[in-house]
C-alpha cells in the first residue's frame, strides 16, 4: 500500500478558501473511487501550508486513478478554482509500512 501526500504552500490569507473547496474536492474523490482523503492544515512550520493524502494499493492504482481523474471535467473545473489560491506544491509517495 502506499501514502500520497500532496503539499500545497497556499498564497496568503487563503487557508479557509483552500479548505473549503477540498471538502468538495474530497466528495470528488470518493464518487471515483478514492477510499481516503484526509487534508491537513499546519500548525506550525511554513503557515499557510495545506497537506492532502490518499491511499492507494499500489503505485499503478495511483497511476490509474491520476489519469481518470485528470480526464475528468467536473474535477478539472474544481482544481482550476483550487489552483489559484495556491503558491506552490510537491508530491510526496511512501509505501506503509504495518
Amino acid at each position: 500500500m502506499i501514502l500520497v501526500r500532496n503539499v500545497f504552500q497556499l498564497k496568503f490569507g487563503k487557508a479557509k478558501e483552500a479548505t473549503a473547496l477540498w471538502k468538495e474536492g474530497a466528495a470528488m474523490l470518493k464518487k471515483s473511487g478514492v477510499s481516503s482523503t484526509r487534508v491537513l492544515i499546519d500548525l506550525v512550520g511554513p503557515f499557510y501550508t495545506l497537506v492532502v493524502e490518499n491511499s492507494f494499493n499500489s503505485l499503478a492504482d495511483f497511476e490509474n486513478f491520476h489519469k481518470t481523474a485528470g480526464g475528468n471535467d467536473e474535477w478539472k473545473k474544481w482544481y482550476e478554482k483550487f489552483s489559484a489560491l495556491v503558491e506552490s506544491g510537491r508530491r510526496e509517495i511512501f509505501t506503509i509500512v504495518e
